[in-house]
Order: C-alpha cells, then structure tokens, then sequence
C-alpha cells in the first residue's frame, strides 16, 4: 500500500489509469454489465460499489474539457422510466472532484455496448443498482 491511494484502486485499476491517454475512455460497469465478454483490458473489482471505485478513479483521473460527452450513461430500455437514482451520485462524485458540473449524456444500451467495446478498459465492480454503468473520457493534466 501506499500512501493516500484508495484501497479501491488495485495496482491493475492503478497502472490503466496511468497508461491511458487524453481522450481514452473508461467504462465502470456495474454487477450485470457483460464486461468480459465486451472488454479490450479488464480490471476486476468484485467486492466494491461502483461509487467507492469511481471517487477513487476521479483522485487521479482528469475528466476531458475539449469534448461534449465526457461521461455517458446507459439509457434505460424503458425511456419513460424514471432516472436511475446512482446517476445523482455519479453528478456529485464528478462535480466534487473536478471542481465544475459534468453533464451525464445517455447512450442507448446497444450503442453504449458499442463504444464500451472500444474502450481502453472496463472495470468490472459488484454494483447492484441498475443502469450503474458510466464511461468517462480521460482528459489532460495541466502544467
């Protein structure tokens, strides 16, 4: 262990986050998500809720500034079902550690599949809430 890194990021979860690149996305997926089965690189995190895991990503993680969808959700199936309550806590975690408001964009589910696919990584965490799955767009770290 180190000092001040979350128990939640792995040395795996860790070393991703370093390797990835401006504009690289990361897809955190929930308990029901097909990650292995859509995943380039995967990063395990059974055991831990996605909020847990996504307030330790955002420590380290800039949220791109130069495109308009930085952080996507999976649009219930049901478009007249009401928003999925995690999808607040995501608003906060993102506006508590980036110092601005970040707009959640809803991808259609078959098409948020698509663009997990060429994701650089899915991590895989224990999530039970439904629709708890977020993709975010890595930005730059500034001087």
């Amino acid at each position: 262990m180190l000092k001040g890194v979350p128990p939640a990021l792995s040395p795996e979860l860790m070393t991703v986050l370093m390797k990835m690149g401006h504009g690289d996305e990361l897809v955190l997926g929930d308990g029901n998500f097909p990650a292995d089965s859509n995943a380039q690189r995967i990063v395990r995190a059974d055991g831990l809720d996605l909020l847990t895991v996504l307030d330790a990503v955002l420590k380290f993680l800039p949220i791109d500034t130069f495109s308009e969808e930085v952080a996507m959700v999976m649009q219930p199936v049901d478009k007249n079902a009401p928003e999925p309550p995690i999808w607040k806590e995501f608003r906060r975690l993102l506006e508590l550690h980036e110092g601005r408001k970040v707009e959640l964009t809803r991808v259609e589910r078959f098409a948020f599949y698509e663009r997990a696919r060429k994701a650089y990584a899915i991590v895989a965490t224990s999530e039970t809430a439904l629709y708890a799955n977020l993709i975010l767009k890595k930005g730059v770290v500034a001087p």
